[in-house]
């Protein structure tokens, strides 16, 4: 039996927004693990466009080589860093969206008994993706840091190399608090365009699979959240979960390849800090955008594309089926 408008959201503001944080960060590490050999792959592509030479053929030859020279440790290289990113990113955005939909919802006057529209959930979604930008950029940076290191210094896989601590303080030390945000424009346009993509992309086919369920369910009432959504199977999550991970990234990939770029230039292609005492202004966004599009085109902008897509889907399915599992868990 559906609940009355009254029961359909009995946990209290602060109690949703601790599940949020807590179920989001569960989701967000577990996923990371799984993935981050493929990130590390779409970085280290990301980043050769500009070189003079590809040190890479594609992922594939990357993930071979990158095995054969660095081990199991190269494939994780950098993990700590994306580890609590992805804790960060994905509490924030749930917690955000949330909030965000309940602003909507007083704005609009809609009750909680009746679901956002499309267009509402993709603009708290979009909110919840620029606000996790400013908090996820210099996670970023510190990471695609790391994962390059070995490229630049080619020494055993027994090696010590700088932690995810020693690169942080390198860089405050080097460009001071504001050089943390390096590339965040690249972070902005990504996380505020994809995030509205992957849960308006989520919710969309969620909400497709529940009408087929409804109309072989005779139109009864299925059980509900504690929140009034209509709860999921958990192939329903994963399911929505995964288209929703293939549109993140086919929908604004260029502005992370630019990204990825402009952090670990610094690395791969060093320049002089100055020229007759004056320091050389850092390349733009817009500006690295122009180099890595005179130096291969459209594909260029496109490195790693191809792999992203493929580790997201799986990932974002994980992500899904885990939060949608403890909300429903723990109603």
């Amino acid at each position: 039996m559906e609940a009355p408008p009254d029961a359909l959201s009995r946990d209290s503001p602060t109690i949703r927004a601790v599940k949020d944080i807590t179920f989001g960060s569960i989701a967000g590490m577990v996923s990371k693990v799984f993935e981050h050999p493929f990130d590390l792959t779409k970085v280290r592509l990301q980043s050769q466009v500009l070189d003079s030479a590809a040190r890479f053929s594609g992922p594939i030859d990357c993930l071979t080589k990158t095995w054969k020279h660095e081990g199991i440790r190269g494939l994780y290289r950098g993990l700590p860093a994306p580890i609590v990113g992805a804790m960060v990113e994905n509490a924030s955005l749930f917690l955000v969206y949330g909030e965000l939909q309940s602003v909507i919802r007083r704005v609009s006057g809609r009750p909680l008994s009746q679901d956002p529209s499309l267009p509402q959930l993709a603009l708290a979604a979009a909110g919840a993706g620029m606000f996790t930008s400013f908090l996820l950029t210099p996670i970023e940076l510190v990471k695609c840091k790391m994962q390059v290191q070995m490229l630049v210094t080619p020494t055993s896989t027994t090696a010590k190399l700088p932690g995810p601590i020693s690169v942080l303080v390198s860089v405050i030390r080097s460009t001071g608090l504001r050089g943390l945000w390096l590339g965040h424009t690249g972070t902005l346009i990504r996380e505020t365009g994809g995030t509205a993509a992957w849960f308006s992309t989520k919710e969309f086919i969620a909400r497709l699979l529940v009408a087929r369920r409804r109309r072989e369910n005779d139109g009864k009432p299925l059980p509900l959240t504690s929140s009034g959504a209509v709860q999921l199977h958990p192939w329903e999550s994963a399911l929505s979960g995964a288209c929703a991970g293939a549109a993140f990234n086919l929908a604004l990939f260029p502005a992370d390849t630019v990204k990825s770029a402009m952090q670990t230039e610094e690395e791969l292609r060093p320049t002089k800090a100055s020229v007759g005492g004056k320091p050389i202004p850092k390349a733009s966004f817009f500006g690295t955008a122009k180099a890595m599009y005179r130096a291969q085109g459209i594909r260029g902008l496109y490195a790693g594309c191809g792999i992203t897509v493929a580790r997201s889907i799986p990932s974002s399915a994980i992500i899904f089926l885990i939060y949608d599992g403890l909300s429903k868990h723990f109603a």
